[in-house]
């Protein structure tokens, strides 16, 4: 049986610990934790990856450019060729949207990841898109989980304006 003051000890304990992880801020930067995921998970090279979704209906991704601004989100469903994907854990990949820009795809509270050795294969993608600024920091990251030089990532040095979506499912074949 626990005595009144040992009770009394763990639920202020309990409360505290609620009120700190109740009061944390949700942010939408992208960190991730590489620790989750292992490097020597082999993961198939093709197939369904996050939430299942039909490819019916998708448009290309270079055609909704055009549509992502950075007030609202929008639900998309994109295909295109995966340009390069995070050589760490395989938490986002990149496709091009022929005007000289990318789109980031992260994949949802990197609750799943991609193959390492997806690029230059067609994805399907269904989540949100949105055009964010990126801070210099995860722009850093990003290269860094990309195996870019240090002088690479070292030139890195303003925030950058970039389309992003983030992955509910990713379908690659």
């Amino acid at each position: 049986m626990i005595s009144g003051s040992k009770f009394f000890q763990f639920m202020v304990v309990a409360l505290v610990s609620l009120a700190f992880a109740c009061g944390q801020p949700q942010t939408h930067d992208h960190e991730h934790d590489h620790e989750h995921a292992t490097e020597n998970t082999a993961l198939p090279s093709t197939g369904s990856f996050g939430q299942e979704f039909n490819k019916e209906g998708a448009v290309p991704v270079t055609e909704i450019a055009g549509l992502i601004n950075s007030d609202t989100a929008i639900g998309v469903k994109v295909f295109g060729t995966i340009v390069e994907v995070c050589q760490h854990t395989g938490c986002w990949l990149t496709f091009d949207l022929g005007n000289g820009e990318e789109i980031m795809v992260n994949m949802k509270d990197h609750d799943f990841y991609v193959p390492m050795d997806a690029s230059g294969k067609t994805a399907w993608v269904e989540g949100t898109a949105v055009r964010e600024l990126i801070s210099v920091d995860m722009l850093k990251h990003y290269a860094e989980d990309a195996g870019r030089s240090q002088e690479e990532i070292d030139a890195i040095t303003e925030d950058a304006w970039k389309y992003t979506i983030e992955a509910a499912g990713v379908i690659i074949e």
